[in-house]
């Protein structure tokens, strides 16, 4: 096999890959196989990732766009990114078994829709139009919420009473594109309020540090995640906008040999729904063409968990495996 002239290393970042919301998430499609007969219902894909997603086709799990299409009373699991009330309302009706799979971090943004709404202010939410993380929470207030995707949005944006407006953001933004539209909105609405903490999650922001650091030691990046994948789309932009040309791969089978021709060092990292396995598959080939050493970069360490929903605790506490089959812990 033929080998580049220049490339010599590979750098990982770190922290890289799945985050606690998608650890869990993952765990919870896990142990649902494990304690329920089949067949097992996912609404949407559980984490945006083709290689998690197809592990568990393989296994008997059926994705779904809508729960028109799972069958009256069946087991559904809701995915990390959320769900409307609206969504919710047609799980009761059709008397589905809900085991809630939604980020917490999710989560706490769509209760502070709810608490913006319930106190009369127009809600801004930054996000990206389609996602369904986007979708959950503006669907808690539809009557009251706005979608800006750029400075220009913002420009455009006209709200009952500019006096009252509040903002939210969707988890897995760029920081740098959201400090932007946070900027524009707070000079069109002086009085604008915001969460009471960043919502930008820990891992979107750990991962897009990391792709920094990384950008300044490395010729080019590799970022490991599917192109759906909203936090590892923003991960190209970042090393992009910081001066290092960066691709997107689903795996190592995507690697195009000139985009490493000049290349003596390449950059690894990836996005918060890609498995470990993924990155050690490309730096197989990668050493295939040529590098001869790895080393990491580690910027920070993260140690977050989440606990289980209560319906998947209550499941385990009814399974006599229980203490086999708890680690969604």
């Amino acid at each position: 096999m033929s080998k580049l002239p220049k490339l010599k290393r590979v750098v990982l970042a770190a922290p890289r890959g799945f985050c606690a919301g998608v650890v869990r998430a993952i765990e919870i499609v896990n142990t649902v196989l494990q304690l329920l007969p089949p067949p097992i219902y996912v609404r949407k894909e559980i984490v945006h990732n083709r290689f998690v997603v197809e592990h568990f086709k393989q296994r008997g799990v059926i994705f779904v766009n809508e729960l028109d299409e799972v069958p009256d009373g069946a087991t559904v699991i809701f995915s990390a990114h959320g769900v409307s009330p609206a969504v919710r309302e047609m799980a009761r009706k059709k008397n589905l078994s809900v085991i809630d799979a939604t980020c917490p971090l999710v989560t706490k943004v769509h209760l502070e829709a709810i608490r913006f709404a319930q106190e009369g202010y127009s809600i801004i939410l930054i996000g990206h139009e389609g996602h369904e993380e986007v979708e959950g929470t503006m669907g808690e207030a539809p009557h009251c919420t706005y979608l800006v995707q750029s400075v220009e949005d913002v420009e455009r944006l006209q709200v009952p009473d500019p006096e009252k407006v509040a903002y939210l953001t969707q988890t897995t933004l760029s920081v740098d594109d959201t400090a932007e539209i946070v900027a524009a909105l707070k000079r069109k609405f002086p009085k604008i309020v915001g969460p009471r903490t960043d919502d930008i999650c820990y891992a979107t922001q750990n991962r897009q540090n990391a792709v920094k650091a990384l950008a300044k030691q490395v010729d080019v990046i590799l970022v490991i995640g599917s192109q759906n994948s909203s936090n590892s789309q923003r991960l190209k932009e970042v090393a992009i906008s910081n001066g290092c040309p960066a691709y997107l791969i689903d795996g190592a089978e995507h690697i195009r040999t000139e985009w490493l021709i000049d290349a003596e060092s390449v950059g690894v990292t990836s996005g918060a729904s890609a498995p470990e396995i993924l990155v050690k598959q490309v730096i197989q080939r990668l050493q295939e063409l040529g590098a001869t050493e790895v080393v990491e970069l580690r910027l920070t360490e993260e140690r977050v968990q989440f606990a289980p929903p209560p319906e998947l605790k209550e499941l385990l506490e009814q399974n006599p495996l229980v203490d086999e089959l708890l680690p969604v812990r």
